[in-house]
């Protein structure tokens, strides 16, 4: 009887308990997202209101669970995001960051935070080497990505007669996947690459690139 006596009080304790507990957990998250350039449009301050918005819908303060949401501009350049990513983490106690669009600036938050064990869930860039050889068990990687592309609009065009291909390339990380991703599954089904050039990025002129594309065509 004394045992049942104490177990009962002591799960009675844990249940009085659990409220409070409730009560202390806090969880800061940061979206690191190009909020003054190419992909601002995509990402930028939409996804910040997003991950506010999805707070709301999951009722977080009704739970106990005090989140804060704050937000960055990488500006797509990886030693942007790497500083931010570090500060973040090392002195203003962000637990998770958010979105990341621009897959050079990804995979270096990607390896920050499996260096300070904390949470990456990117949603915005494209790169597989996400999930391939930069694969890490702090990061999710979801919504979509270069091998996707491939597979699906690569191999559709391919079998719908589009077999001859020239890549204008963005000179980044997700362009290069990209290539790599889209000439796998062209070869595979026949096609063929007729060549390739790599474009600044962010660029706006590709007459030039273009023209070296007419030019393989012909030959």
């Amino acid at each position: 009887m004394k045992l049942k006596t104490l177990l009962a009080a002591t799960a009675l304790g844990a249940l009085m308990a659990a409220p409070a507990l409730a009560q202390q957990i806090t969880v800061k998250a940061g979206v690191l997202n190009d909020r003054s350039g190419i992909y601002a449009d995509l990402s930028g301050e939409g996804s910040v209101i997003a991950a506010r918005l999805a707070v709301e819908d999951f009722k977080a303060a009704e739970k106990g669970i005090k989140v804060e949401i704050v937000s960055a501009d990488h500006q797509n350049k990886p030693d942007v995001g790497s500083t931010i990513a570090r500060q973040w983490y090392d002195q203003d106690g962000v637990d998770l960051i958010l979105d990341v669009p621009t897959s050079s600036v990804a995979l270096a938050v990607s390896q920050i935070t499996k260096d300070k064990n904390k949470i990456h869930i990117n949603s915005g860039a494209g790169t597989s080497d996400l999930t391939g050889k930069a694969c890490s068990p702090n990061t999710v990687h979801w919504t979509y990505d270069t091998y996707a592309l491939a597979q699906g609009t690569g191999g559709a065009m391919v079998k719908a007669g589009g077999d001859s291909w020239f890549f204008l390339t963005a000179d980044y990380a997700f362009g290069h996947a990209l290539e790599r991703d889209a000439t796998a599954v062209i070869t595979k089904a026949g096609g063929k690459v007729l060549g390739a050039v790599r474009t600044p990025f962010p660029g706006t002129d590709f007459s030039s690139f273009l023209l070296q594309a007419q030019a393989s065509k012909a030959k």
